[in-house]
């Protein structure tokens, strides 16, 4: 089982259905089981997906892998290709994979980068610069490559471009707005990995955790400029927060463009990227895996904003359903994914976005037939090693009579303390996939749902 407690968290029948729903979609959508299901070697021709390259068209074949739980995608490679590889590079996140590769492996610091994080950029960029016109670069990604490979320009301190990123990640902004400011100070950002392969071939593996689903990351065109790092940075009050040099280094660079390619330059890269997975492909397999428990559906893959109030809306729509059969009819399940942000300020605890949503969603589904789970796929919600959290109808009366006060541990952003003692929280092993978040709600109702106490 990849979930570790799964059962001692199935103490009613609702919460073993949406933690069974939650294990098989997590099955699905590990890496290695993707490539070994998209990638196929015959004879000297490797297909990808729909697509053929015949390796007897390069001399070199080069490999390089990062992201969070990359790993298993490297894994999947070192078996399609064996020693038809000769160089690679690995950069996974420190603490992540007890997979044994043959391939060199560097273990980096996320979400904030440290110094094997700029170690393992440094080894990207010349591993990349040995390719050549007649070479193969196979690149694969995952969430979790700009701070495991941060590389920034000589100008900028690299403990600035540290600080930078603790602005961002604590700022609420969403994910797609940090990435444009942190690919912008990184020579490894969007699309900058194309300058140093010498016009290989470039091939892009991707699995996608931002919102939309599109590719996105190292060997893919970047469209946004310094001017959105401006706007970004000014719309969040960072501009004036930030260390001097990151922001004299946009001011700039606002006309002169010197870290982002143009569309000249990819014409002269051959790149083909593939997207392997993302957050609208797990919510599509959680549907499928939903649909034998009971009618379901998908509320969105685009979710974001405020963990706590996205809990709010998600237990107000629970709740609408089991008072007014709108816009479903219970049974029924809900599927939501996406990634949702804690802006913290002066004070707070321990927890993540996931752990703050169930906390929240504790609140409005009290008294209900309600069970709600919400996970990050990666197996580690926040700084915690907790993946998430799993609240129903009794989880605020059993806050009481542990002394708990939720509001307060909402209020306080200490929603690991919350879930350690309730014994709620959910813990995985390796689930060999990042793609942002997962949100599975159950609704049942068997009484008269006017009869409920609402939170």
């Amino acid at each position: 089982m990849l979930i570790k407690n799964f059962d001692k968290l199935s103490t009613s029948l609702g919460r073993k259905i949406v933690l069974e729903i939650i294990e098989k979609t997590l099955e699905d959508v590990n890496y290695y089981n993707l490539i070994k299901k998209y990638v196929h070697l015959n004879d000297n021709v490797i297909q990808i997906k729909d697509s053929f390259f015949n390796l007897k068209d390069f001399e070199k074949i080069y490999f390089i892998a990062g992201g969070k739980n990359s790993s298993f995608m490297a894994k999947a490679f070192e078996e399609v290709l064996g020693e038809r590889i000769s160089e690679s590079i690995v950069v996974e996140k420190r603490g992540y994979c007890s997979i044994r590769l043959k391939f060199p492996i560097v273990y980096a610091g996320h979400p904030l980068p440290d110094n094997e994080s700029l170690s393992a950029g440094e080894k990207v960029i010349c591993l990349a610069k040995k390719a050549c016109e007649k070479d193969l670069v196979i690149v694969c990604v995952s969430g979790g490559w700009t701070a495991l490979t941060t590389c920034p320009p000589p100008t900028l301190p690299f403990e600035d471009v540290v600080e930078t990123y603790r602005l961002l990640l604590f700022s609420g902004m969403p994910l797609n707005q940090m990435n444009v400011v942190r690919n912008h100070i990184s020579m490894l950002g969007k699309g900058k990995l194309l300058k140093y392969v010498n016009g290989a071939t470039v091939i892009g593996l991707i699995a996608v955790d931002e919102v939309g689903g599109e590719a996105w990351g190292p060997t893919v065109k970047d469209n946004t400029t310094f001017k959105d790092v401006l706007q970004i940075l000014e719309n969040y009050g960072l501009l004036d927060k930030v260390p001097e040099s990151i922001r004299n280094y946009v001011l700039e660079n606002l006309l002169i463009e010197n870290y982002s390619l143009n569309v000249c330059d990819l014409k002269e890269t051959r790149v083909q990227n593939f997207v392997l997975v993302n957050n609208i492909d797990l919510c599509n397999i959680a549907l499928e895996h939903a649909k034998d428990y009971a009618p379901s559906y998908v509320l969105t893959t685009s979710l974001e904003g405020e963990a706590k109030d996205v809990g709010t809306v998600i237990s107000s729509i629970a709740k609408e359903i089991l008072l007014y059969h709108r816009p479903f009819s219970p049974p029924c399940i809900l599927i939501a994914g996406g990634e949702t942000t804690v802006s913290i300020g002066n004070e707070y605890g321990e927890g993540g976005r996931n752990q703050e949503l169930a906390l929240s969603s504790a609140l409005g589904i009290a008294g209900t037939n309600v069970v709600l789970a919400s996970i990050a796929t990666d197996g580690t919600d926040g700084p915690t090693e907790i993946a998430g959290a799993i609240v129903d109808g009794s989880t605020l009366l059993r806050c009481k009579e542990y002394g708990i006060d939720l509001f307060k541990e909402l209020k306080r952003h200490n929603s690991s303390h919350v879930w350690r003692i309730l014994g709620d929280a959910i813990y995985t092993e390796e689930t060999g996939t990042n793609l942002m978040d997962l949100i599975v709600v159950y609704i049942n109702s068997t009484r008269n749902p006017r009869t409920l106490v609402l939170g």
